[in-house]
């Protein structure tokens, strides 16, 4: 006899249904086909024992099971669940009519329990596209699932529960999530906030211009200055997700088994801060079953890289196309799949290996050599991906012991909201530009014009700084976030002004 069930496989962040084609008939053996890895094939012995504990059994016949489409290799252990039904009903164990309605998955114990899995959101959003009426996973994954409107979620505990429905008719009851109570509830909830840091009033002032622009930053000063501690608040000033930026964040993180058993939906924007030991799979993506890498878990988000010239140069290359391109392709010998990485890249950096400024007339600083070797790690093609360089200077005791409050979070995040929705009206008719940090060369000549007095100024300050011709695209950018921010529809001399003291690093002789 013959029966189909369904399940999923995700390929990048996205599912693909598999048809699975039992066929029962006289004979012997078991074979399984479509191009199945080896947690696949291995799922005979686990249904095997979990069928005898649940009080029935392997069929004694030939068992022919095909997955489609049998060209794509199927993967991982989740398909254990299907595979067990459709052998029950193909054996007239069970009744089978439901079977098409619904798509399963979930890996079998062999006390026939299931275990919790990875990417149950896009496989929920694939079967709603499909028009399956619901779909079957394990409980611990029904509330990631269940964020997916018009479809049924059944969320189970053991195999038993699913038999039952298809044979009984007893239906587990299903998992109802209101998305955007859910979206709604957790939307501006932070542990930390920027009024935490004592002083730096140069260095908040940068990070809200890049809240304000999407600008990428570096922050460059000696250590316990509060340059991580600035870092970890830009997601509590950052405009806050949309709920289509919710769902697409969160189907990433459920392709990387990083959402936990009680979370449905990501309401924050990621914070990823990898350790500078990181190789450039694990930042970018990979494997031989492609999976996201940091930059992708950072998606929608910011990616902090602390103590940026340890990162190994190679790992640090691998960022430039990404950051241009707000997306990075893997590709295999018989697969390629994209992965999105539109984030906000933070960097700090010490300016010299002792984690001091240099200083020619100070014995105990690093020679000049040492220091032009050291910040030769960072490349000139990464740096000018990087609008903001800002110096992170020590902090006077006098403001360490002042016990006045600065500004909050929510109050900078209200000017960035605003920033943010005269960009978005500005770029409404072109796809994929969202703020400015994102304008191409085109768009720069249209949006950022600057009268003849800060054409002056961003002239002067080239011929006595030193900047070279990339530093002139970044001033316009930031000049027009700045503008942005004072709800000023040109670009005024002193938003020029405040937009090149943010070159820091593009100076001549910077450092020495």
């Amino acid at each position: 006899m013959l029966i189909k069930t369904y399940g999923s496989a995700v390929y990048g962040i996205n599912a693909q249904t598999i048809t699975i084609e039992v066929n029962i008939s006289t004979g012997i053996k078991y074979f399984l086909v479509g191009l199945p890895d080896n947690a696949v094939k291995e799922s005979q012995q686990r249904i095997t024992s979990a069928l005898s504990e649940c009080g029935y059994k392997m069929p004694g016949k030939k068992i022919v099971i095909n997955m489609a489409p049998a060209d794509i290799r199927k993967e991982g252990s989740y398909f254990d669940l299907p595979l067990a039904i459709g052998i029950l009903a193909a054996s007239n164990q069970i009744e089978g009519e439901e079977l098409e309605n619904y798509l399963m998955m979930g890996e079998l114990s062999l006390d026939g329990s299931l275990q919790p899995m990875n990417g149950a959101l896009p496989m929920a959003i694939q079967a709603r596209n499909e028009g399956f009426k619901g779909i079957i996973l394990p409980k611990q994954n029904a509330q990631e699932a269940a964020i997916v409107n018009n479809l049924e979620v059944l969320g189970v505990e053991q195999i038993n529960e699913v038999i039952d429905f298809f044979d009984k008719g007893i239906k587990p009851p299903p998992t109802v999530v209101n998305t955007r109570d859910e979206f709604m509830k957790n939307l501006n909830n932070f542990d930390i906030d920027i009024e935490d840091v004592k002083g730096q009033e140069t260095a908040k002032r940068a990070l809200e211009i890049a809240a304000a622009g999407g600008h990428n930053i570096i922050l460059i000063g000696p250590p316990g200055v509060g340059k991580t501690m600035l870092a970890k608040r830009l997601p509590t000033i950052l405009p806050p997700l949309s709920l289509n930026e919710a769902l697409e964040t969160t189907k990433i993180h459920s392709v990387s088994g990083k959402l936990g058993s009680q979370t449905s939906l990501l309401t924050s924007r990621p914070f990823r801060s990898p350790h500078h030991t990181i190789s450039n799979v694990a930042l970018v993506g990979g494997g031989s079953n492609p999976q996201p890498g940091e930059i992708s878990l950072a998606h929608n988000g910011v990616l902090f890289l602390d103590e940026l010239p340890e990162f190994q140069r190679q790992v640090l290359e691998v960022l430039r196309q990404p950051l241009e391109d707000r997306t990075v392709t893997i590709s295999r010998a018989k697969i390629s799949v994209d992965f999105p990485a539109s984030f906000m890249l933070v960097a700090s950096m010490n300016p010299s290996p002792s984690g001091n400024f240099y200083d020619a007339t100070d014995a105990n600083s690093d020679a000049e050599h040492v220091v032009r070797k050291y910040l030769s790690k960072i490349s000139g093609p990464l740096l000018d991906r990087i609008d903001l360089h800002v110096e992170v200077n020590p902090v006077p005791f006098e403001d360490l012991a002042n016990k006045k409050s600065g500004e909050s979070s929510a109050q900078i995040r209200e000017r960035v909201i605003k920033a943010r929705e005269f960009q978005n009206e500005r770029f409404v008719d072109f796809e994929g530009i969202h703020c400015n940090a994102q304008l191409p060369p085109k768009l720069i000549k249209k949006y950022c014009e600057v009268d003849e007095a800060g054409n002056q100024l961003i002239k002067t300050a080239m011929d006595k700084l030193g900047f070279s011709a990339r530093s002139y695209a970044r001033i316009l950018k930031l000049s027009r976030t700045i503008a942005d921010l004072e709800a000023s529809k040109t670009i005024q001399p002193n938003h020029i002004a405040e937009a090149i003291q943010y070159r820091t690093l593009d100076r001549e002789g910077w450092g020495m």
